[in-house]
């Protein structure tokens, strides 16, 4: 299977017309038709069914395109960041975190890094689940934890980079919006959006919460689909703030309690690099000059 025969599948998947497809590809019909029989030979069945009005996916067709598509776009990104690789850097430090805003001082550490180190990458890599096998597998260099995730995990280091809280997020122009610090009775009678993969910290508040009765709960797949529900006026929910983006969208109001979130970054043992040590220097640094900033 050529990346030729792939752009052709996909072409022809979304005209549904050879003439149109190979016009589209600029080369004859002929030659995309039979790239097209090539590759269905090559995996045994048929992809397309044709007739005198054109082809038509088969059911696995469909399916076999819809990988084809998402196999093509992630070949793309690779060559693309092969190439800025390239043209700039001589060595990459990648660092995985489960949603952007949770090393919030990530973009000020980059860019300090590379006054010192131009010659090397940073590059955040988004992982809402699994970051931490990801990073076991040496698929990443760094890798933001929670100290819990960390226990007992041989072959690693970790540095620790501050201490996030149990944060309230409500609407803004909500009652509770308004105080300076909630506590338990301040929400009975309210919904609470519990789920989507809370950690152990975090759900041990929730369930203290359900098992008083005085609240009513609702499960949220995640935290995007949490904050939706927030939005809609479904509830309200208790977060880490390191979730916190700082956007002003929601308030994000302290909440009374005694459990908190230890943050860490780990890295291999076997990474001894100047640079990755430099930057986690920064990192450290921005954070620890950072006392009013909420966490």
């Amino acid at each position: 299977m050529t990346t030729k025969q792939i752009d052709y599948c996909i072409e022809l998947a979304h005209t549904l017309n050879f003439s149109r497809g190979a016009e589209n590809m600029f080369v004859s019909q002929p030659t995309f038709s039979y790239q097209i029989r090539l590759l269905e030979e090559e995996i045994g069945f048929a992809i397309f069914e044709r007739s005198g009005k054109g082809a038509a996916l088969t059911p696995a067709g469909a399916q076999f395109v819809s990988f084809l598509a998402g196999m093509r776009e992630d070949l793309k990104r690779a060559i693309e960041q092969g190439q800025n690789f390239s043209a700039k850097y001589k060595d990459r430090i990648t660092i995985t975190q489960m949603v952007r805003q949770a090393v919030y001082f990530l973009p000020e550490a980059i860019r300090l890094f590379e006054e010192k180190e131009p010659d090397v990458q940073i590059e955040p890599v988004f992982q809402y689940e699994n970051g931490m096998e990801s990073f076991l597998r040496k698929e990443s260099d760094i890798c933001f934890a929670l100290k819990e995730q960390t226990r007992q995990v041989p072959g690693i280091k970790t540095h620790p980079l501050f201490e996030s809280w149990i944060y309230l997020i409500a609407q803004r122009d909500d009652p509770l919006a308004e105080k300076n610090l909630i506590t338990e009775p301040d929400l009975y009678g309210r919904t609470l959006m519990v789920g989507g993969g809370s950690p152990p910290a975090l759900k041990a508040v929730q369930n203290r919460l359900i098992v008083s009765g005085k609240v009513q709960y609702f499960n949220s797949a995640d935290h995007d689909t949490t904050l939706t529900n927030v939005a809609a006026g479904r509830g309200i929910c208790l977060a880490p703030g390191f979730l916190n983006d700082h956007s002003g969208q929601f308030a994000w109001i302290p909440f009374d309690c005694k459990e908190s979130f230890s943050c860490v970054l780990c890295t291999h043992k076997d990474d001894s690099r100047k640079s990755l040590a430099l930057f986690l220097d920064i990192l450290h640094s921005l954070y620890e000059n950072a006392v009013a900033f909420p966490l």
